[in-house]
């Protein structure tokens, strides 16, 4: 599952490229890791908004309420459940990344492995967003199997839109969505680093 995917194009690029208004700039990083800001383009805007619908979790111990934990991936095989079904059927978003990470190696020196659409600086994956009283605005990304490439790293990735399907996947009925979850079939740019997962 992604848990952490990069953001290099500045908000007024991504406005230009996705043919959307609104902010103008973002306190976003160029890392984007689960509870922190992202951008996304949702209803024709560019939006910022935290990158995990929460959940709010109890103490075992105490049963007192602890923070409440970012759910950042929405499995498409559970995208009709109580999480996530008032979110997809009423307010899909795009979500725009230059690269995703995931984690390869042996447990304690995993390193990471970058994934990207192959000749391009930034693509849309499938989102879905709302409003939460913890964070405000969140949005989590939706995941599905791993195909061709991307399943030589792991067994699932985002779904990558294609820019003919982005009015389809923020616009069409949840049927019409629900057939874009789909593997991305084009080429893939695949980057093993040495970079540890987890820094220290």
């Amino acid at each position: 599952m992604c848990n952490l995917y990069r953001m290099s194009t500045s908000v007024t690029e991504v406005a230009r490229l996705f043919n959307a208004q609104g902010m103008t700039e973002s306190n976003a990083g160029e890392l984007i890791y689960p509870g922190q800001p992202g951008i996304v383009v949702a209803d024709g805007e560019v939006r910022s908004m935290t990158w995990g619908f929460p959940l709010s979790l109890k103490s075992k111990r105490t049963g007192e309420p602890l923070k409440p934990k970012p759910v950042n991936n929405a499995r498409t095989d559970k995208l009709t459940s109580f999480m996530w079904r008032s979110s997809f059927e009423n307010r899909r978003c795009l979500i725009p990344v230059s690269a995703w990470a995931e984690a390869e190696g042996k447990r304690g020196k995993m390193t990471r492995t970058w994934q990207s659409v192959a000749d391009a600086e930034v693509f849309a994956c499938a989102g879905i967003w709302r409003d939460s009283d913890e964070w405000g605005r969140v949005y989590s990304m939706v995941m599905t199997d791993a195909a061709g490439q991307a399943a030589e790293v792991h067994s699932r990735m985002p779904v990558i839109l294609r820019p003919a399907d982005h009015d389809a996947w923020q616009q069409g009925s949840s049927d019409e969505a629900l057939a874009l979850c789909a593997a991305y079939s084009g080429k893939l740019s695949i980057d093993r680093t040495t970079d540890l997962w987890a820094r220290r």
